[in-house]
């Protein structure tokens, strides 16, 4: 598909200190699209360059077909962005805040279709103050809609919501990708990007360090698939270590963990195993690598730190 963003070589300096180095990537045309980084990583200072709010100090940035350094004004006709926080007058209301917004463009959407779309009708008229925090999460997405963009560029849109409020603002993520549009997302819920993207990169250090699908960053994980046991008398750690697929065993108060390539052959052994001892199975789940466990491998750091 054809890449509706291309960022190349960007770099961003402050002072001695390289917070970007060479970051790039391309996100496709209707396409959801994740950054992720822990604190410090350069994602923020990527995203401002990205916005026209800073001025990289090399590469490129090209949005919707047009270079955002040199025309910095044409490209924002086309972006839309929901930052971290939207913070409005107190007393402003979400329609008269959508008014206020479409005044900013050339083109913009109905403030009634957007407050519909969005589950606000009822709270049109009501002081931004008095908004729930889901509330004003989806009246930040409005925003981000009222001129219409192509590219929708989201700076973790359901943080501090509870989960009722982020599985909602989910299906609104995906209804834009439906509808169209491109959407670059940041999140400190790794569970979040494996949900939501199609594909994601990793940032660390000011260096983009691994990028794909999901299931193609899973795939790369040394972690490789375990076996959780759990029996009514406990297990013999060092006779689990000598079955043929296993090349682990942890022991997690009397529950024992297998690390096996091969998942299959090791249940059927543990199984003989049991029965043999007429013992009892009181648990056993397979556990295959996530994508956290990748992003630690990567980094060395949980997402949240």
């Amino acid at each position: 598909m054809a890449a509706k963003v291309q960022v190349s070589q960007l770099r961003k300096n402050y002072g001695t200190v390289e917070a970007v180095k060479d970051v790039s990537f391309s996100i496709a045309d209707g396409e959801i699209f994740g950054l992720l980084g822990p604190n410090g990583a350069g994602k923020t200072t990527t995203l401002e360059c990205m916005l026209g709010l800073r001025d990289a100090d090399g590469g490129s940035i090209e949005i919707c077909g047009v270079d955002i350094r040199k025309d910095a004004s044409a490209a924002k006709q086309r972006i839309g962005a929901a930052l971290q926080q939207t913070q409005l007058q107190d007393k402003i209301t979400p329609r008269e805040a959508l008014i206020l917004f479409a005044s900013f463009y050339k083109k913009s959407v109905n403030p009634d279709t957007l407050l519909n779309q969005f589950s606000l009708s009822e709270k049109a008229h009501v002081f931004f103050d008095t908004l729930s925090g889901g509330q004003k999460q989806r009246l930040a997405l409005a925003l981000a809609l009222v001129n219409d963009p192509e590219f929708l560029l989201l700076d973790e849109p359901t943080a501090a919501l509870d989960p009722q409020s982020r599985r909602e603002l989910h299906d609104v993520i995906r209804a834009m990708r439906t509808n169209g549009k491109t959407v670059l997302i940041t999140t400190h819920y790794i569970e979040e990007a494996e949900q939501l993207c199609d594909r994601i990169a990793i940032i660390d250090h000011g260096r983009v360090i691994a990028s794909g699908t999901p299931a193609q960053l899973i795939a790369q994980s040394k972690a490789g698939p375990r076996v959780l046991v759990q029996t009514a008398k406990p297990l013999d750690s060092e006779r689990a270590a000598r079955i043929a697929s296993v090349t682990a065993v942890e022991n997690k108060d009397g529950r024992l963990a297998l690390s096996t390539p091969r998942v299959g052959e090791t249940v059927i052994e543990l199984v003989k195993w049991i029965e043999a001892e007429q013992n009892e199975l009181v648990d056993l789940q397979v556990l295959k690598p996530t994508l956290e466990d990748v992003f630690i491998e990567l980094t060395g750091r949980r997402l949240r730190d």
